[in-house]
């Protein structure tokens, strides 16, 4: 099996010490169903095509490029060439100015891995130095590269033999928590009724293990299309679930009942009714 191919080639850089690292996706979607656009009159793919907005006629990819709506209607056109000439240094090289601790992580802004990797036998030692010294310290590296011919945000961390380099989204692509939570009210709850949830909770801890993720939806869609391949009715949705009024003491009650867990309540305090 052949090495994935890496989308990133360059220098990472800390303090006075620098060697080579390769940037490899640590995502794919061969696996998941695509579909096309068909013409429903003929059942044919159609193409897309850019369109000039004033003739209705198709732009040649050689007649096309970028351009910034500085003004309603009025565009900044920008050459290719123009966006090159930029030459940012983190387009070669990842370079670490800080360091943070794992555990003020916010997961929030994490957007996309990507596997870190040396680029040669050369580059090894310099990296696994940085990596062990970054685990043992429980840090994760801030730096910013141009991938796909955008500047973006990363955090790298140790992981395995090598590291993961995860995009960053940017603070202000954020919804702040604050105006989503601020009509919720404190709510005081039943002490005995969160003993319940914890042992609920402790009859269905595991490990994490995302080979064990489903993608219903996605099996859903499968299913569907071999009916059709078949001559078969697709299969019948699941029924929208209702909002009810439900008394959440006895629920939890009998939920513990159906994993085989006796609680009683504890010695000293009467049980609180729900």
């Amino acid at each position: 099996m052949s090495a994935p191919r890496a989308i990133w080639k360059g220098f990472m850089k800390f303090g006075s010490v620098s060697c080579g690292v390769k940037i490899v996706g640590a995502t794919g979607e061969s696996s998941k169903i695509h579909f096309r656009i068909l013409n429903r009159k003929d059942g044919l793919p159609v193409k897309s095509a850019y369109v000039d907005e004033g003739t209705g006629e198709a732009v040649e990819p050689e007649d096309q490029i970028k351009g910034f709506e500085a003004d309603k209607d009025d565009f900044i056109p920008i050459e290719p060439d123009e966006i090159k000439a930029l030459k940012l240094t983190s387009e070669h090289t990842l370079e670490i100015g800080e360091f943070v601790p794992v555990a003020e992580i916010d997961t929030r802004y994490l957007e996309k891995p990507y596997y870190l990797i040396p680029a040669d036998e050369a580059s090894a030692e310099a990296f696994n130095v940085l990596r062990e010294a970054m685990k043992s310290k429980r840090v994760a590296a801030r730096s910013c590269v141009v991938l796909y011919q955008r500047g973006r945000e990363v955090l790298i961390q140790p992981f395995g033999k090598g590291m993961l380099l995860t995009e960053l989204r940017d603070h202000s692509e954020m919804v702040s928590e604050a105006s989503v939570f601020e009509g919720l009210d404190k709510q005081d709850y039943d002490p005995d009724l969160l003993e319940i949830a914890g042992l609920l909770i402790d009859k269905k801890a595991t490990t994490f293990d995302p080979s064990k993720f489903e993608d219903k939806y996605e099996n859903a869609l499968i299913a569907m299309i071999e009916a059709k391949r078949k001559g078969k009715k697709p299969p019948m949705a699941a029924p929208r679930p209702r909002a009810k009024v439900i008394d959440l003491a006895d629920v939890l009650r009998k939920s513990l009942a159906k994993e085989g867990i006796s609680a009683k309540p504890r010695a000293g305090r009467k049980r609180k009714s729900a």
